[in-house]
């Protein structure tokens, strides 16, 4: 099969091809449609996120079922699935008590190793040389992931628009329930990528009363606005701080979320947070990044600083399939480009040129 390889030497990949890989007991072997394009992966390849080369990155994948392992009984060969980028285990300390996007093997075993759960990859170049898996390694014709992290996509949807749910929807899902969003609540959005977007498509549908895209690119800001922000705000010629408060009659919102990974975008989210509101980070920043609190402030006025990463896959996959068939979200709106496997590489760097819109997906040949 072809996948697109990162060696680890510079930011870019290369095609190259491998063998077909196996599914163990536990897991399926899935015939890749899409794969999302998404930053996580950039910052493999920019060495801002630590992980072992060579490897296979592509952690938003939709596909078919082509083989199923031992014990998996959920699934079977030619049901139509999309992945989520955390694959719960199931069993750790954190997925028994419903916390499975704290999942200790997924951390331990795939984020540090790039491996499944028994501590062995699935892929390898035809000599024998291991190839590093960045969740189930999506930017391939074939992938293995564990039968927990994959979920039956309904016959009336299309498998290449559900392929950004399993990290860019995925992530705003989480995001949003870990801010604990209300009907009539005023929000801000600091970033409007892939993630920023879905955000802005869920607060929506929650019912938040004001929505407040925050960008430096204006292409962005409209598309955002398209999909239900009521405010947008470009801060690279605006002061956000005084639009914010002027839109939100002196105020500032009840939720802020970062969804970019940088101390600036933080500082932003913080400062437009009204008292007693909550600030959720989303975006991954690289290691060692930091950010400047007011102690203070985060004392007296009850300013909550709030942590998400990703959701909980068992309950927020099936949730997310049950919104697109019903219309209440649309991630096909938020395609803007697509590409053939063989231009992955294209892909990635028009990303880290922030020429992407929206998102863009890989589309494997059919």
């Amino acid at each position: 099969m072809k996948a697109a390889v990162f060696a680890g030497a510079g930011p870019s990949l290369a095609l190259e091809e491998i063998p077909i890989p196996e599914p163990h007991g536990g897991e399926v072997l899935i015939k890749v449609a899409a794969c999302g394009v998404c930053h996580t992966d950039l910052h493999v390849m920019k060495s801002e996120v630590a992980f072992p080369t060579p490897a296979v990155l592509g952690h938003e994948v939709s596909g078919v079922v082509e083989r199923v392992g031992a014990d998996v009984e959920h699934l079977a060969v030619g049901d139509r699935v999309v992945c989520s980028f955390i694959m719960p285990c199931g069993d750790c300390r954190h997925c028994v008590r419903g916390a499975e996007d704290l999942c200790e093997r997924f951390f331990a075993y795939n984020r540090l190793r790039g491996t499944l759960y028994n501590g062995t990859t699935r892929l390898h170049r035809a000599d024998g040389t291991p190839l590093a898996m960045y969740s189930m390694a999506g930017l391939a014709e074939y992938c293995v992931t564990p039968a927990s992290s994959a979920f039956v996509v309904p016959d009336d949807v299309s498998l290449d628009a559900v392929a950004i749910l399993g990290c860019s929807s995925f992530t705003a899902l989480g995001a949003v329930n870990t801010a604990e969003l209300r009907v009539g609540d005023r929000i801000a959005v600091v970033a409007t990528g892939g993630v920023g977007t879905s955000i802005v498509q869920f607060a929506k549908a929650v019912g938040a009363s004001q929505i407040i895209a925050i960008d430096i690119d204006d292409d962005k800001l409209h598309a955002v606005r398209a999909l239900g922000a009521t405010h947008t705000i470009n801060s690279r010629t605006t002061d956000v701080s005084d639009a914010v408060r002027q839109i939100t009659e002196g105020h500032g919102v009840d939720v802020a979320f970062e969804a970019l990974g940088s101390p600036t975008t933080f500082a932003t989210a913080c400062d437009i947070v009204d008292d007693g509101g909550r600030v959720v980070v989303v975006g991954i920043a690289p290691a060692g990044s930091t950010g400047d609190v007011d102690l203070a402030r985060l004392v007296r006025r009850k300013v909550q600083v709030r942590g998400s990463y990703g959701g909980k896959a068992r309950r927020d996959m099936p949730a997310l399939l049950r919104m697109v068939a019903g219309g209440t979200i649309a991630p096909q709106e938020a395609i803007t480009r697509r590409y053939p496997l063989d231009q992955a590489d294209d892909a990635y760097q028009a990303l880290a040129r922030g020429e992407i819109v929206g998102r863009a997906v890989i589309e494997m040949p059919s």
